[in-house]
């Protein structure tokens, strides 16, 4: 029973922690453009590759 008195804080602490990284995430703009990310994985290697075939010609 006294095992609680520790886990009950150590889970309120990090329940406080994952808030505080949350709002973090908020406040920097990470979750402002979910879609451009996932579009610029497509097409950022696309560019790299035609501008060294160039370079080789």
């Amino acid at each position: 029973m006294s095992i609680i008195y520790i886990l009950i804080p150590i889970a309120i602490l990090f329940v406080i922690i994952a808030i505080g990284i949350f709002f973090w995430a908020v406040r920097s703009e990470q979750f402002s453009d979910l879609n451009k990310q996932g579009h610029s994985i497509l097409f950022e290697d696309d560019k790299e590759q035609h501008k060294n075939a160039n370079d080789r010609d």
